[in-house]
């Protein structure tokens, strides 16, 4: 029999599965052939092919091949666990975005534990057990095999009659499961447990808390060591640890959730905020500011209040019945009414840097990534039909203006029409065609998520990487066919018509907390130039220099940039060193002889010394690399040019 595969024909003999096919193709290594899609369904290698199935091999570095590897190793993970704590109850072991966990009832362990669970993974491992799928007849099957598993029983309940219900064993464990599954243990090469922490069953706070332990595994002890590195690498970067120790920002139990931004963060946060204003005005958006509170009668018309209720602070005055708002788009809906437009208007660009609120569990809650009190960047475009592949090539124009700054890459991920939607087929044709035409206008490769749009409408989502290769969908841009229908906005069409406007929603920071928190993590708290909190120190050898260090400190805050200076009483190495450790882009050494010659003695904050210099010579260089945004330090670039 003949199968296909990447769009060749390959001959088989009848009944060979895709194992078979894999070992015809030579694709035997741990990270190849995890599992295949035959005809677009993704099955077990052990599934038998037919004559012109279209096959698609599996392999580790694709998204599909980490969670089957990850889900396969969550069951060993179990299996082993259940050796050592046989009285544990295993619930759910996901995938996750790196790794995977697996949830218990009745099990206590701590750090002290895992190495002893790693030795008996590796047990597990070296058995080389081959999972093998087991269906079962019906729920009443299922329940059975279940029957001392509360947690189990549960999920099985939750299956609809008629809906196929699997499980896969391997040596003695068995786990309810729908698959696939690696061939062999064999193929997982390295394992580590990573963290355990409690977690509440079906993420309810009012039900049972239950053990998780984290892990993740690989098919080479290369990447491994890799991810390990990784993790190192991203813990000197928390955010949560930087940001109070460089004074950028803290957070208190009187207020959970909602960050304290200080002063040195707020130099920070005021110019995000003018780069921000500074391109929407070039751009050509006008900025409103819409209330916090705002009554429920608003939330019911936009629906928030039937479908986002149990996220929203909301209480009453007067009688009256109120809600803080969790999204600004409502408050602009309101400013849109205000009054009567024409088509000449359009499109009408409104921003706003609103202040919202949500309520998020406080497990849920991290740092700035995570919070009940932050700032969206949002905007809303209100046009025509036709303006819209325009607009939103203007808009992606921006994304890339914006996070190119940061040296931030970014991709472009194009979401379509899910399965429950709103609104006429003519209607999410246009919407998405004005998407694609624009994205592949643009001209940058991007994703096509099918039926991952929001119900009122087609979306992109942007997502940037960082310096660690982290990936976090910041922005996004999203048509609504809802919000202008439910408020009945309108415009003069130029045939003396009233018609329906077409609305973008869309924010780029995103969350200017979350995006705040990123870029720390991003620079790893040495802000470039522009944004730094602390530009210049200047230390003092001894105190009769202070008097000089004061005029040059005047000099350089007069040319608009920031200046501190450390004339304390510590040895001029310790001060040094505290403005590195405080992260500061420049210090200025001054003592006898930059006295005696009217100078500066110039180190970066790489610890590269650059030597005595004249005052106005680092401040022309400094003040053009702000001027620039610059990502690093020109200062020695232009020294050699001047020379």
């Amino acid at each position: 029999m003949f199968i296909h595969i990447n769009k060749e024909k390959v001959e088989l003999p009848e009944g060979s599965s895709v194992k078979d096919l894999a070992e015809k193709l030579n694709l035997r290594g741990p990270n190849q052939s995890l599992a295949a899609k035959i005809n677009g369904t993704l099955r077990d290698l052990v599934t038998v092919l037919k004559e012109g199935d279209n096959v698609e091999l599996i392999h580790f570095e694709e998204p599909e091949g980490k969670e089957i590897f990850w889900h396969t190793s969550a069951h060993v993970l179990a299996q082993a666990i259940l050796r050592l704590f046989p009285q544990a109850k295993p619930t759910i072991g996901p995938p996750i975005e790196n790794g995977f966990y697996y949830d218990f009832a009745n099990l206590t362990v701590s750090e002290e534990d895992f190495e002893k669970i790693e030795k008996e993974v590796q047990k597990v491992i070296d058995e080389n057990f081959r999972p093998e799928r087991i269906v079962f007849k019906g729920k009443k099957e299922a329940l059975e095999k279940f029957k001392d598993n509360p947690y189990k029983c549960e999920l099985i309940e939750g299956f609809k009659e008629g809906d196929e219900i699997s499980g896969y064993s391997q040596g003695e464990f068995f786990d309810l499961c729908r698959g696939p599954h690696l061939p062999a243990l064999g193929k997982i090469k390295a394992f580590k447990i990573l963290k355990t922490s409690g977690a509440y069953w079906k993420g309810d706070a009012t039900r049972e808390m239950l053990t998780r332990v984290y892990a993740i595994s690989y098919p080479d002890r290369k990447l491994l060591k890799d991810y390990l590195f990784f993790l190192e690498e991203a813990k000197k970067r928390d955010h949560k640890i930087l940001g109070p120790k460089l004074d950028l920002f803290s957070l208190k139990e009187e207020g959970p959730g909602m960050p304290f931004i200080h002063p040195k963060g707020m130099i920070v946060w005021n110019r995000l905020i003018h780069f921000w204003r500074t391109l929407h005005d070039k751009a050509g958006y006008l900025e409103i500011q819409t209330p916090q509170l705002l009554s429920q009668s608003l939330w019911e018309t936009s629906g928030h209040w039937f479908h986002y209720r149990e996220n929203m602070y909301a209480f009453s005055i007067e009688d009256r019945h109120f809600a803080i708002k969790p999204m600004n788009c409502p408050g602009c809906m309101l400013y849109y009414q205000s009054q009567s437009h024409s088509y000449r208007e359009l499109p009408l660009r409104v921003a706003e840097i609103g202040h919202v609120h949500r309520h998020e569990a406080s497990g849920a809650l991290s740092g700035l990534f995570r919070v009940r009190s932050f700032h969206q960047d949002d905007a809303h475009v209100f046009m025509r039909p036709s303006d819209i592949k325009h607009e939103i090539l203007n808009v992606v124009g921006l994304i890339d203006e914006i996070y190119s700054t940061f040296g931030l890459p970014y991709r472009l991920e194009l979401s379509t029409r899910p399965e429950k939607s709103i609104g006429s087929d003519e209607d999410w044709e246009i919407a998405t065609s004005g998407l694609k035409d624009a994205l592949d206008a643009w001209g940058q490769p991007y994703r096509i998520n099918e039926g991952d749009g929001a119900f009122y409408g087609p979306k992109i989502d942007i997502h940037i990487r960082d310096t660690l290769g982290r990936s976090w969908q910041c922005g996004t841009i999203q048509l609504d066919m809802a919000l202008p229908e439910k408020f009945q906005l309108e415009y003069m069409d130029s045939d003396g018509q009233a018609k329906r406007p077409v609305m973008i929603h869309r924010a780029l920071f995103g969350s200017i907390e979350r995006f705040f928190g990123i870029l720390i993590e991003h620079f790893a708290g040495k802000f470039p130039l522009w944004l730094s909190p602390r530009q210049v120190c200047i230390v003092t050898v001894a105190d009769r220099h202070n008097d000089y260090a004061r005029l040059l400190a005047a000099e350089i805050k007069q040319a608009g940039l920031l200046c501190d200076v450390d004339d304390s009483s510590e040895s001029m190495n310790k001060k040094i060193r505290n403005a590195q450790l405080m992260q500061y882009n420049y210090m200025l050494t001054v003592g006898d002889k930059e006295l005696e010659n009217r100078t500066i003695n110039l180190r970066t904050r790489d610890n590269v010394v650059h030597g005595e210099l004249e005052m106005k010579t680092f401040i022309d260089t400094i003040l053009k690399e702000s001027e620039d945004k610059a990502l690093t330090s020109c200062f020695a670039k232009e020294v050699v040019e001047n020379a």
